[in-house]
């Protein structure tokens, strides 16, 4: 679970570097913002793709 996280924050932070330069004081809030839409788009998938297979 930890290497997901992990493999979910550097996502996170090679997308957020597109538009937010690394030095500006919010990189920390944007980046953290992006994670966690990543992770809640990584579980809706998850309850689709487990939905989808219940039919």
């Amino acid at each position: 679970m930890a290497w997901l996280l992990r493999l979910l924050s550097v996502v996170a932070a090679a997308i957020t570097s597109l538009f937010v330069a690394r030095d500006a004081l919010n990189f920390g809030i944007m980046q953290t913002l992006l994670m966690m839409t990543l992770i809640i788009g990584a579980a809706a998938i998850a309850v689709a793709w487990k939905a989808r297979r219940e039919l």
